[in-house]
């Protein structure tokens, strides 16, 4: 399968689009279309491609993707092969063997759909929240049926490729399962923590730090997409959930037993363990680049000014001592017109970073 030199997008939301601009980048001639219209002249006028004509084309287009809800991919799906869009199709929906068995009862010709889900998104929806740099590193489930041609998958292969993301084989029902662990169960558990929030005051709330937004980031999600997403993985979501639930109910327990007295104690079991196997899980999140264990960073606290470039400067500095940075958090002080930089580097670089940029006149808490 050589470059993708033509593709319909269907559905120009933020993860169509996105797809779309990134396809650009590679010179791809992208047809967009999107219920709304809108959205899709915003697509449009962002670079993302074209309006896709009502009439039959004239050829089809080398690849099709449908970034639609999970309720709409197989009638979507259907009336795109029924117009002829393309020579092969995929979707982007964050379910997946629901979206396979509806496709299939709708007549949908499964030798050329090879489902899909890219692992990427954010808190903000529609095409005025894409980038051509979504996808890059970030992984792209591909979950080719049993029906599914090879050249569609080779295919599909290329498009993830042109988007700068890492393909991952999985069966659809184990991508979902997956799926619930990784993203759904994570996103209802966020939701609850965030809704919790309501009762605090503004005294209490002016206290958040960045623990706090860290784990609420994704609470901020549209619920009614949301919604969708969760009912169409229901079995898999509970099972996370009611573990979670289990987890989190015997801390409580032991926590109420234990009360004052508990103070400078060893912790009940209930609550260590978790603790300590929550320490174990978060280590197993991959790192940079996809490895198996996220590797070992020193972080190095940079006191930096709330100003435009500042923290481009602060980048500025570190390249030229020769350091990379790994990854970078700010934390903001509320109500104060400065932040610090959490830069991540390799624990060799971390003492000639610091003394560099102590050199510079930062402020550096290592």
């Amino acid at each position: 399968m050589g470059r993708i030199e033509r593709a319909v997008i269907v559905g120009a939301g933020l993860i169509g689009t996105s797809v779309a601009l990134a396809l650009r980048e590679h010179g791809t001639e992208v047809a967009l279309s999107d219920p709304d219209a809108a959205t899709l002249r915003l697509a449009c006028e962002l670079g993302a491609g074209s309006p896709l004509g009502e009439e039959a084309p004239e050829r089809p287009a080398d690849i099709a993707v449908i970034a639609a809800p999970p309720s709409a991919v197989a009638g979507v799906l259907r009336g795109a092969q029924d117009r002829g869009l393309a020579h092969v199709y995929t979707d982007a929906a964050s379910v997946k063997y629901r979206v396979v068995d509806a496709a299939e009862n709708a007549g949908c010709d499964l030798a050329t759909f090879v489902p899909g889900h890219p692992m990427a998104g954010g808190e903000r929806s529609g095409p005025s929240a894409a980038r051509a740099d979504l996808f890059l590193g970030r992984s792209w489930a591909l979950c080719p049926t049993g029906k599914s041609d090879s050249q569609a998958v080779a295919a599909v292969r290329e498009l993830i490729a042109m988007c700068g993301a890492e393909a991952v084989a999985i069966d659809p029902a184990a991508h979902d399962r997956a799926a619930a662990l990784v993203s759904h169960g994570p996103h209802v558990a966020a939701a609850a923590v965030a809704a919790r929030l309501l009762d605090g005051d503004d005294t209490a709330l002016s206290l958040a730090g960045q623990g706090v937004r860290d784990v609420t980031r994704i609470a901020a999600g549209d619920p009614g997409l949301w919604w969708e997403i969760l009912s169409h993985n229901g079995g898999p979501v509970a099972d996370v959930l009611e573990t979670v639930a289990a987890d989190l109910s015997a801390s409580a327990a032991a926590l109420r037993e234990a009360g004052p007295a508990g103070a400078g104690t060893a912790a009940p079991e209930a609550v260590a363990g978790l603790l300590e196997r929550g320490v174990r899980g978060r280590g197993r999140v991959p790192g940079k680049h996809g490895a198996h264990r996220a590797p070992e960073y020193t972080v190095v606290p940079v006191l930096i000014p709330d100003e435009p470039d500042s923290l481009g400067r602060l980048f500025h500095a570190a390249g030229e001592a020769g350091v990379n940075i790994e990854d970078v958090r700010l934390d903001h002080s509320i109500g104060l017109p400065l932040g610090v930089a959490q830069l991540s580097v390799v624990p060799e670089a971390a003492e000639r970073l610091a003394r560099v940029l102590g050199e510079r006149g930062y402020s550096v808490h290592a």
